[in-house]
């Protein structure tokens, strides 16, 4: 009997797919990542509660310091340098898919799983047909864990399935409220976060237009992103976008809404989840967004041209441009820079 340890988020997709695992045969260990507190944690509750449902073994694990060091560090400090980032993708990388690895390994287990609805197919990371597709946020795993990946809600696309599981099957995460998009930031709000968080915030600077002008005065860098139109204060006579942050001027450039689209973005920071990549593929700059027809030019080990077939909207430096063929997940990077060439 293979041994598997999955990651027990305290979640009703974790619980699930621990349940699933079961029914397939599997000799499942649940395994509980604490990223915030010692004491009374509520995922660590739900999730020890469901494994004692579901009768599998239970670890807790403390990673409070590798979370704030690979996680909320790199948040926080993506922001100072003008960027937006993704921290989920970076959790995957070296926390539910990379330490968990290593944890799996300890136990003797042969696989890890999780609650991600994506899909391992002959050795590759491949979407599903479903919105709820998450093979995006998971394009910076170790190439060499995909094997050792199972992923048991691949075949579902409805949360409300999920769910009614859970119920037949008792669990008391059955109607837990979903997680928030970023786990360590309340309600969403990001700058109150930063602000928290910053010994010092940045300094005030100047709203400019494409061609210098300078129109108005921003708040610091940390308070806008690309695409953003509401919220900057700023009485114009067509509506304006930012398209810009400069850090090394601390500005912030506005401009129309035809200036947010671009064709050609390099990316940085490469992790490539095939042997080899295609010349032609589809690209996807948000995870919301549709995968686009697209051109890739290698520069270097680390940097990739990526050239779309038609423009794309508000591609912003920091976020992941994540490369496709068809259903496979070939790999991807952060965006660097940004052009309409």
């Amino acid at each position: 009997m293979s041994r598997v340890l999955i990651g027990m988020s305290g979640g009703v997709d974790s619980s699930v797919a621990a349940y699933l695992l079961k029914e397939e045969g599997y000799e499942v260990i649940g395994i509980t990542m604490s990223l915030f507190s010692k004491d009374n944690d509520q995922s660590v509750i739900d999730a020890k509660k469901v494994c004692e449902k579901l009768n599998i073994e239970h670890h807790v694990v403390t990673y409070i310091k590798e979370f704030k060091n690979h996680i909320i560090d790199n948040f926080i400090k993506s922001y100072l340098n003008a960027q937006t980032p993704n921290p989920c993708i970076e959790c995957n990388k070296y926390l539910k898919f990379g330490l968990l690895w290593e944890e799996a390994k300890k136990l003797n287990c042969d696989y890890i799983a999780t609650g991600h609805y994506a899909k391992i197919e002959d050795g590759k990371l491949c979407k599903i047909d479903s919105p709820k597709d998450q093979s995006y946020f998971m394009y910076k795993i170790n190439k060499e864990v995909l094997n050792h990946i199972l992923l048991p809600l691949n075949t579902y696309n409805n949360k409300e399935e999920i769910r009614l599981i859970a119920e037949r099957e008792n669990l008391v995460t059955a109607r837990k409220k979903d997680s928030q998009d970023i786990c360590f930031i309340e309600n969403g709000d990001y700058t109150s976060f930063l602000e928290n968080n910053l010994d010092k915030l940045p300094n005030k600077g100047e709203f400019v237009l494409k061609n210098g002008e300078v129109i108005g005065h921003h708040k610091g860098i940390i308070y806008y992103t690309i695409g953003q139109r509401k919220g900057l204060g700023i009485s114009y006579t067509h509506p304006l976008y930012v398209i810009k942050i400069d850090k090394n001027k601390n500005q912030i450039v506005l401009g129309e809404e035809k200036d947010l689209y671009s064709n050609t973005i390099i990316i940085t920071d490469i992790n490539i989840l095939v042997d080899k990549l295609p010349n032609i593929c589809e690209g996807k700059i948000r995870y919301k967004y549709s995968p686009t027809p697209c051109n890739i030019e290698i520069l270097d080990t680390n940097n990739i041209k990526v050239r779309f077939n038609e423009p794309v909207k508000s591609a912003t430096p920091g976020q992941a441009l994540v490369l496709y063929d068809n259903d496979i997940c070939l790999g991807g990077g952060t965006i660097k820079d940004i052009s309409s060439e």
